[in-house]
């Protein structure tokens, strides 16, 4: 540690020792960082700063975005009765939904500090676990005041009195992202790059787009092989400032195997754009590195609310009757974004797992819908939390799943997990007030507690309908996927399970021909040929809609066409979960595979190309099983409109229609975004790890899970 020149002990022993019992005010400048550590794959870090005392924070800085080299000048006035317990200084990368990483640490030794005197500090960080590693440093300006007991009691009124001003400021001039609200959406179309500079041997390049707006952020998908790729992909993000706030784009190479290259980036200042109009942008890369063209459009709306039990909206009958006015049928094509709004009480929780020594928690709350987050306040030191909060949001999909999370507040470190449930919004049944078992971060396994929630969802079902044609919104806030030898091996069996239906199907088929059983043979002649006779095409859908109705049918008798997949999915995730926490905690120990990248992504794929072929399979099965009805129900409605439209007008008029739609689509919009209308319907139905994931479970007051898992290991 330097101090400006002079050694940490003092001025060579000139200074007499300060006594340690008196009282002290510290005054620090936080001025900048030099050099630090890179935590983000963009080669960057986003570094903040907290400082404690006695294991006690006493500040936290701001957050500086993308900065090696940050400049806080930040100042902060402490009162300090103990010269012996040293400032502890510790910089954090933050990560937006995930856990902040580490950065490095240091120590203030006050009991070596002249009175009355600036000194300019200059701290080297470092890691305790790797010691030799150069982590950067952190300049200060620190000042040390002898105080008397009066003029600590004054300062800390003083003191207190400032901080309750400056937060009212705060709150005034920054109220909606303190209270989480945000105050309108840019809808962002990223169309197209061109002349973007090749970085691969062959010329060319695999480019994806990168898109930062404050914590919020977005990653598009990758074209392979071309230097002016055709992306079409739009998604929105929300607008905390007034003022707009700038939208840092950056354009990346994927390589396979290799870290990613670096291709170019530019800025968009959102504050200059006027609202509610689409722009059409072309953005110049750094350094004419190339080109994007973005379609941006900025909406000013509210659409998500917090409040407590007293003020809430839909108890009003008058309110109420409003907004189911609003989502009637006969608004059904006014606005076709706005499909509905869900409201839900945030009430209390109970039996919460004990995350502190003390063996009490700090819970607090995390609801999301899709990319919408709001959060309730902390209730400290208890295991039966009461937060009586009415969280509101405007609804986009019906389809999409509202995630409530509880999380135990550690102010030294990120928050603990403590229980999570998941819950589609259409299983939502308005006005009940309803008991959900937490379960673990996986949503396989249930954790220790309950939470106990109130939901009203009012939604037109036509807006729902035709949304569920288009893609659905992706989240841009997202964990990284992991290599994972159980994950690997779960989405194996899964598509395994699908293929081996389509051999048992095909062997059932065949056993028909073989004439192995002579009366099931006969009659699948028999249908065979009245049949292809009589066939139509119109028939195609109509066999579709008889799977429908017979699954339909068996599940009003009290059948359950899915029961068994659910049950086999369960007990497939049961086995692969017992490993998790041992895998997680070997890769968090070794960090082996992150040395080799080629093998990871390789594995990464095929993880997940394995996963996107067993949810197709399932999902097509879950159509017909009636997991969702409201999609059974809209399967039903359109294999209807297309069996008449097929009886009655003939086969080459509708192709006829459909190819000069399809040849026409690029000259009456070029900026349109194609989507497959089957695919986007298959989305919006859960595959099986879905349905287990969604599934209610029975509250067990009993024992815990775990002394369940240990009582009963097979």
């Amino acid at each position: 540690m330097a101090l400006g020149g002079i050694n940490a002990a003092g001025n060579g022993g000139t200074q007499p020792s300060l006594p340690t019992s008196a009282m002290y005010q510290l005054d620090i400048v936080l001025k900048k960082g030099n050099s630090l550590a890179i935590r983000d794959r963009g080669g960057t870090s986003d570094p903040y700063v907290k400082f404690k005392i006695a294991g006690k924070e006493v500040f936290r800085s701001k957050i500086i975005h993308k900065n090696l080299n940050p400049v806080w000048d930040e100042r902060v006035c402490l009162i300090v009765d103990n010269l012996q317990e040293p400032l502890y200084i510790k910089v954090f990368d933050y990560d937006f939904g995930l856990q902040d990483d580490f950065m490095g640490s240091a120590y203030l030794y006050l009991d070596s500090l002249e009175l009355q005197r600036s000194l300019d500090v200059q701290l080297d960080l470092q890691d305790p676990h790797c010691p030799d590693q150069d982590l950067g440093s952190l300049e200060l300006v620190v000042t040390l005041f002898p105080r008397s007991t009066e003029d600590r009691e004054t300062m800390l009124l003083r003191r207190s009195w400032k901080s309750c001003s400056k937060q009212q400021n705060l709150r005034l001039s920054d109220l909606y992202r303190k209270s989480q609200l945000w105050r309108g959406i840019v809808s962002i179309r990223l169309i197209e790059g061109r002349n973007l500079i090749p970085m691969d041997q062959n010329g060319l390049s695999d480019p994806y787009v990168k898109f930062k707006l404050g914590p919020q952020k977005y990653k598009s998908k990758t074209i392979p092989k071309t230097l002016n790729p055709q992306w079409r992909e739009q998604f929105d993000l929300h607008l905390y400032d007034e003022e707009g706030g700038i939208l840092e784009i950056s354009v990346w190479d994927k390589d396979i195997g290799m870290r990613d290259d670096f291709i170019g980036q530019c800025q968009l200042d959102l504050s200059k754009l006027s609202r509610e109009k689409t722009h059409k942008l072309e953005l110049e890369l750094e350094e004419d590195k190339g080109m994007l063209v973005l379609l941006v459009t900025l909406t000013a709306t509210v659409a998500v609310s917090i409040s407590d039990l007293s003020v809430n909206l839909l108890d009003d009958p008058h309110e109420r009757q409003q907004i189911i006015k609003r989502y009637s049928p006969l608004r059904s094509f006014f606005n076709l974004k706005d499909v509905g709004m869900v409201q839900v009480k945030i009430l209390r929780a109970e039996g919460l797992m004990a995350a502190d020594v003390t063996g009490k928690s700090d819970p607090f709350c995390i609801a999301e819908l899709c990319n919408d987050r709001l959060q309730t306040h902390t209730v400290y030191k208890t295991l039966n939390p009461e937060w009586n909060k009415v969280f509101t949001f405007n609804v986009k999909d019906i389809h999409a799943v509202l995630e409530i999370t509880v999380y135990d507040e550690d102010r030294d470190r990120s928050a603990d997990f403590l229980g999570k449930v998941a819950i589609p919004l259409l299983n939502i049944r308005n006005s009940e007030q309803k008991a959900y078992v937490l379960k673990n971060k996986e949503l396989t396994r249930p954790t220790k507690g309950v939470i106990f929630l109130e939901a009203d969802v009012i939604f037109n079902a036509v807006k729902a309908s035709l949304r569920t044609f288009v893609p659905p919104e992706q989240k841009y806030i997202e964990e990284e996927a992991k290599v994972s030898k159980q994950m690997l091996q779960q989405n194996f069996n899964r598509v395994k399970r699908c293929v081996l239906f389509l051999i048992n199907t095909g062997s059932y088929i065949n056993s028909c021909f073989q004439w192995e059983s002579p009366r099931r043979s006969l009659c699948a002649f028999l249908i065979f040929v009245v049949v292809v006779w009589n066939f139509e095409i119109y028939m195609v859908p109509l066999s579709l809609l008889l799977l429908l109705t017979w699954n339909y049918f068996l599940l009003a008798s009290g059948k359950e066409p899915r029961e068994g997949s659910v049950q086999a999915m369960e007990d497939l995730l049961e086995d692969v979960d017992d490993e998790y926490d041992k895998d997680d905690k070997d890769s968090e120990k070794k960090g082996f595979l992150d040395k080799f990248y080629a093998v990871q992504d390789v594995i990464i794929t095929v993880q997940n190309a394995l996963d996107e072929v067993a949810c197709f399979g399932e999902r097509v099965k879950n159509t017909f099983n009636w997991s969702v009805p409201f999609l059974s129900w809209l399967a039903i409605t359109v294999l209807c409109a297309g069996a008449t439209l097929i009886y009655f007008i003939p086969l080459r008029f509708i192709v006829l229609v459909w190819g000069i739609n399809k040849f026409t689509k690029k000259l009456r919009d070029p900026y349109n975004i194609e989507n497959n209308e089957l695919l986007d319907f298959l989305s919006r139905v859960p595959s099986d790890i879905q349905l287990v994931q969604y599934k209610d479970l029975k509250a067990e007051t009993s024992q815990s899970p775990s002394k369940k898992r240990r009582n009963n290991p097979g």
